[in-house]
């Protein structure tokens, strides 16, 4: 085992300044394992948090001495004081570290990985043996460091609404024919990692898929992916029309929606009657804008009470899901044999390259630094 423990280190002050750091390889206490971490994936929470830009559950300011930031990891157990795993075990972290099923509460995500925990940007790292996952065997740790945060998110937009053990499972209705359910269609927003898992999880499962982006090329990948209709949304900006022509006027009954203010009067045009709509992110920003030369600020003003009511909608804030989803899932992904998307790899000392990567844009799936 090494001698020291290599990592980096965010003051919150920007995606450049991260700093390069050794510190001494943590002792696992009782109930604990000492994970030699091998591959961590970035999400667009990782490069908000460096930024300092992260304060929807606690303040930045608190952590400008410096945290570890990133939550996603794929490594290996090499040391274990729990009777939960054992040495060799290759194992996942969960978001957060608390959550281990049921709803997510407040005190949970005051568990969270990389803020305001330590996150797993390091070679080593201590875990509560409870907090891991064991990673299917046919996965490479590079997609396996991809479930936690994209994958899980994505499956609970799809199955927050039914029972664990129940995924995918449609609601008996009374009287109803079985042969007359219709194929339900999910819309993605985006090809970044949520949605792009979305897109995977959505096919395996037999629905229909409609994704959007503003690069043609990256519609073509999605194509490969099974995607049955893909939208540019630069070159149709009224893309809500397009998404009712390709569920012949229905809507879509499932809406990742990561874009946020920009974005999310477009979802309720686009949304099918009694359809559900999951609040993820908010990459086209998070508030609404008074600029009266934006051409969409009409759409940003919200009557929500109006636009949720007028289809029987379900608007559902989304902050991943627990250990016992995440399983679920997992079992999920070994059954059909799915592969997380890998765009690119970059080493641990191109931390700084790879989520400039990520902020630029430039992602189709998942970016992943290997640790080890």
């Amino acid at each position: 085992m090494a001698s020291t423990n290599k990592q980096w280190v965010s003051k919150l002050d920007g995606v450049d300044k991260l700093e390069f750091t050794e510190g001494e390889v943590p002792v696992p206490k009782d109930g604990e394992v000492l994970v030699k971490i091998h591959t961590v994936s970035l999400n667009y929470r990782d490069i908000e948090v460096c930024e300092g830009q992260y304060a929807h559950h606690s303040n930045p300011d608190d952590f400008k001495a410096g945290i570890v930031p990133c939550s996603d990891m794929c490594g290996t157990v090499v040391e274990s004081k729990s009777p939960l795993l054992s040495t060799g075990t290759r194992v996942m972290s969960i978001f957060a570290q608390a959550h281990l099923s049921g709803a997510l509460k407040p005190s949970d995500l005051a568990t969270g990985l990389g803020l305001p925990l330590p996150g797993v940007l390091t070679e080593y790292r201590c875990f509560d043996a409870k907090s891991l996952v064991k990673v299917p065997k046919y996965l490479t740790d590079e997609e396996a460091s991809c479930l936690p945060i994209a994958s899980v998110t994505a499956w609970m937009a799809l199955n927050w609404m039914r029972p664990i053990g129940k995924a995918f499972q449609a609601v008996e209705i009374y009287g109803q024919d079985p042969e007359q359910k219709k194929v339900e269609t999910v819309l993605l927003q985006g090809t970044g990692g949520v949605s792009i898992a979305g897109l995977q999880i959505a096919k395996a499962a037999g629905l229909k898929a409609v994704i959007t982006s503003s690069s043609d090329e990256k519609l073509e990948e999605a194509k490969k992916l099974g995607a049955d209709h893909t939208i540019n949304y630069r070159t149709y900006w009224e893309w809500q029309d397009r998404v009712l022509e390709a569920t012949e006027g229905n809507g879509a009954d499932y809406i990742v929606e990561v874009g946020g203010a920009k974005t999310l009067r477009k979802s309720f045009e686009s949304v099918s009657f009694g359809g559900t709509i999951s609040c993820i992110g908010y990459v086209s920003g998070k508030e609404d804008t008074d600029d009266d030369k934006d051409k969409a600020s009409s759409w940003n003003k919200l009557n929500v009470n109006v636009l949720a009511l007028r289809k029987n909608v379900t608007l559902k804030g989304l902050i991943n899901g627990g250990k016992d989803r995440f399983e679920e899932m997992v079992r999920f992904y070994e059954d059909k044999e799915i592969r997380p998307v890998v765009c690119k790899v970059f080493g641990l000392e191109e931390a700084k390259e790879a989520m400039g990567y990520v902020q630029g844009g430039k992602h189709f799936g998942k970016v992943v630094i290997k640790i080890a």
